[in-house]
C-alpha cells in the first residue's frame, strides 16, 4: 500500500512539473507576442518587392502577429541605401542586390547578424504587349532604332545588372545612345508597358506582374556573373528590434517562401 502511495505521489509530482513547464513556456510565448503589440515596423525595400509585400506578405505577417503593423517605403536600392545613411527611420532593409547591403554593413549601419540572403531573381528583356517588334534576343538591341529602357546603373541594381549583361555581350557601346534611364525598375517597366520605350531590361518578377508587357528572353547564360540576390537585415538604429527580427524570421518560413515563389522569385 505504501509503495502504491509513493508511486502515486511521484506520478502527481511529475504531472505537475510537466503542466507547470507547459504553462511557463506558453506564458513566455504570450509575453513575447505581447511585447510586440502596438509596434510598427518600418520596411525599406527595393521597388521590385512592392507587389509581393503589399498584396500578400505584409497582410500575412500582420494577421499572424495581431497588433504589429508594417509600413513600407519602396524605391531603388541605391536611393534607399543613401536615405539610410542619412538617417532614414527604418527598421528593416531589403535590397535587390548585395552591393547596397554590404556597403551599409561596412558602415556599421546594419546588424550583420540578422543579414539573410534567401531570394534570387532573373534579368529579362521585355517589349510592349502589342509590339510588332522583331526583337527576339539581346543581340537584336544593337538594331533597335528607338528607346531602350533600363534602370540608372548609378543607383538602381536592375540597371547595374542590365549594364553588366550588355557589357558582357559587347553591346554596351552600341546601345548607350538609345538608353532611357529609369529611377527604379518599376519606372522601367512602366515605360515599356505604356509604349514610351521599344523595349526594356527588368527583373522577371516585374515582367510577370503585368499583362502589358511580353518577356522576350532571359539574360543569356554567362552574361550575368553577379547573381541577382536579395538580402534582408535589420537596421542597427531600429526602434523595434524584437518585432524587426520577428519579421525577418517570418520571411524565412515556408509559407513566406511559397509566396515569393508565386511572384516569380527563386529561393536561393
Amino acid at each position: 500500500m505504501k509503495k502504491m502511495l509513493k508511486i502515486l505521489i511521484v506520478a502527481i509530482v511529475a504531472i505537475c512539473i510537466i503542466v507547470g513547464a507547459g504553462v511557463m513556456y506558453s506564458g513566455a510565448l504570450g509575453s513575447n507576442d505581447a511585447q510586440l503589440d502596438g509596434q510598427e515596423i518600418k520596411l525599406a525595400a527595393a521597388a521590385s518587392l512592392k507587389n509581393v509585400y503589399d498584396n500578400e506578405l505584409i497582410p500575412m505577417f500582420e494577421e499572424k502577429y495581431g497588433d504589429v503593423k508594417v509600413s513600407a517605403t519602396y524605391g531603388s536600392s541605391g536611393d534607399l541605401q543613401t536615405q539610410i545613411e542619412n538617417g532614414l527611420d527604418a527598421d528593416v532593409f531589403m535590397s535587390a542586390a548585395t552591393k547596397q547591403m554590404d556597403a551599409l554593413i561596412d558602415e556599421d549601419l546594419i546588424d550583420k547578424s540578422t543579414n539573410v540572403e534567401s531570394l534570387e531573381n532573373k534579368v529579362v528583356l521585355i517589349i510592349p504587349k502589342e509590339s510588332k517588334s522583331d526583337i527576339s534576343s539581346f543581340e537584336d538591341l544593337k538594331n533597335v532604332k528607338g528607346v531602350i529602357a533600363i534602370g540608372d546603373p548609378e543607383s538602381v541594381p536592375a540597371g547595374q545588372y542590365a549594364k553588366e549583361v550588355l557589357t558582357n555581350l559587347n553591346l554596351w557601346d552600341s546601345v548607350q545612345s538609345k538608353l532611357s534611364l529609369g529611377t527604379d525598375v518599376t519606372a522601367v517597366l512602366n515605360q515599356v508597358a505604356q509604349g514610351s520605350a521599344d523595349c526594356g531590361i527588368v527583373y522577371k518578377t516585374d515582367a510577370v506582374s503585368t499583362d502589358d508587357v511580353k518577356i522576350v528572353c532571359e539574360a543569356p547564360s554567362g552574361s550575368l556573373k553577379t547573381p541577382v540576390i536579395y538580402p534582408v537585415a535589420m537596421v542597427k538604429s531600429s526602434k523595434h528590434p524584437e518585432a524587426s527580427k520577428a519579421f525577418i524570421d517570418f520571411l524565412q518560413t515556408q509559407e513566406a517562401k511559397d509566396v515569393f515563389v508565386k511572384y516569380g522569385f527563386t529561393i536561393h
